[in-house]
């Protein structure tokens, strides 16, 4: 069933709210790490936003070669910022976009292998990687929710406020309205607690003010390429480490649009990757990854359709050109979106549980992988000191609670349900010899 253009438009809008913030914000962490100039660092973020909207679309077009063809948005890995920002003070800008351009090469070349590991992803897998990913993003949602990590204003009573008031009208709207304000209720929840926040002097335009209309987004603006075997080699490590984060999200995603993945399926979404990254080396931008965020807006919003996502990501290619209209979605106050971050990170977490339910509880095994993939990944979230004193080679994959929860889930399940069966079938021929 074909949806209204104005339908598309507004929830194309939400789900581009839903990850801006993220967005804008590696750029920024990056650009200053390095001394970029202000001028410097509204291109960057212009960079970035056009690009994602690229590799949301080279996502979602499923085709013979690449595209997983799921509703799935895609934005700048975090994993990478703090390796980048190694490479870029000891080898230089070059160095970053020749490591990205060649690691992206690296993913297309090897996807049709990494997608034999989907017989590695059972329910228990799966299921436990989505719960991980939801209650890994929490922490986030509830910093935002007291003002933003490091903020003068940390906790103060008016972001409270304004954050469970966001979230409280949200619930309201989902509770007493049906279709398409339902669907747009993380939006019309962003738009009133930003109006709310406006009349207590908490939205600032200077953003808005100081962007430019207009500008022209050049390939190879910064530094052209140039390739180093050691950056080349942490960038990606840094990419696979995104393929298994990014396997947690298709499946998750597949659940919830009631599609079963294929191995070929994999291999498609990861050369996506692949080829995003490779743009984003072009266009002096970053590697980029699925977001997990907007798979609880597809959750809470109940819409799984496709257009919705093509419109989104044109939208942003569209915003890479416009400087001030994107910059308009940064007054957004951090307590507000934290309000809706609430809702939709949640409902990431009701969706592993959902995968859940199709497993054998009765299996001692299975409860503790849940338990310690689960443990280990917010663990390391809550904690994300841990593992300072390892090597940075090996923090690549501590660092990130939603990694190593991950990585401990599929390793359990190989030691558990994968090689036990074997160990099972050379006993059965003994014993029934035996019996014979």
């Amino acid at each position: 069933m074909k949806q209204h253009p104005f339908k598309t438009a507004s929830l194309g809008i939400q789900h581009v709210l839903a990850m801006y913030a993220g967005a804008v914000i590696v750029p920024l962490i990056i650009g200053k790490s390095l001394n970029f100039t202000n001028e410097q660092l509204a291109f960057l973020v212009s960079l970035d936003i056009l690009t994602s909207g690229i590799a949301t679309l080279l996502q979602v077009w499923q085709n013979r070669f690449f595209g997983i063809g799921l509703p799935i948005v895609l934005g700048c890995t975090f994993t990478a910022v703090g390796p980048i920002i190694k490479i870029g003070e000891q080898y230089g800008l070059s160095s970053i976009y020749g490591s990205i351009l060649v690691s992206g090469i690296i993913v297309v070349l090897i996807a049709k292998y990494f997608g034999k590991l989907i017989r590695f992803f059972p329910p228990v897998v799966t299921g436990s990687v989505v719960t991980i990913i939801g209650t890994t993003l929490i922490p986030v949602a509830m910093n935002n929710v007291a003002g933003g990590q490091g903020s003068p204003d940390f906790g103060a009573v008016s972001n409270i406020a304004l954050a469970f008031g966001t979230l409280l009208f949200i619930i309201v709207l989902y509770r007493f309205f049906k279709g398409f304000i339902r669907a747009i209720s993380i939006l019309l929840g962003l738009i009133a607690g930003t109006i709310a926040a406006a009349f207590m002097g908490k939205v600032d335009f200077t953003s808005v003010n100081d962007a430019s209309w207009f500008h022209m987004v050049t390939p190879l603006h910064f530094a052209a390429p140039t390739f180093d075997l050691a950056p080349i080699l942490t960038m990606t490590l840094v990419a696979i480490v995104s393929l298994v984060e990014s396997s947690g999200v298709y499946f998750a995603l597949a659940d919830i649009t009631g599609r079963k993945l294929s191995e070929q399926d994999l291999v498609k979404g990861y050369r996506a990757e692949g080829l995003a990254s490779v743009i984003g080396a072009f266009f002096n931008s970053f590697p980029y990854t699925t977001y997990s965020q907007n798979v609880g807006l597809v959750q809470f919003s109940g819409v799984k359709d496709k257009s919705v996502i093509y419109f989104m990501g044109g939208m942003l290619v569209f915003l890479g050109f416009l400087p001030k209209i994107g910059a308009l979605t940064t007054v957004i106050p951090t307590a507000v979106l934290g309000g809706a971050m609430v809702a939709m990170f949640g409902m990431v977490i009701a969706s592993g549980i959902k995968m859940l339910s199709k497993v054998d509880f009765s299996s001692q095994e299975n409860l503790l992988i849940i338990a310690c993939s689960v443990g280990v990944g917010l663990g390391v979230t809550t904690v994300p000191n841990l593992f300072d004193a390892l090597p940075e080679s090996v923090k690549i994959f501590t660092n990130s609670g939603i990694v190593a929860g991950s990585l401990t889930a599929i390793f359990l399940n190989i030691v558990f349900n994968v090689i036990k069966p074997v160990k099972q079938m050379k006993q059965q021929p003994e014993q029934s010899l035996k019996v014979s």
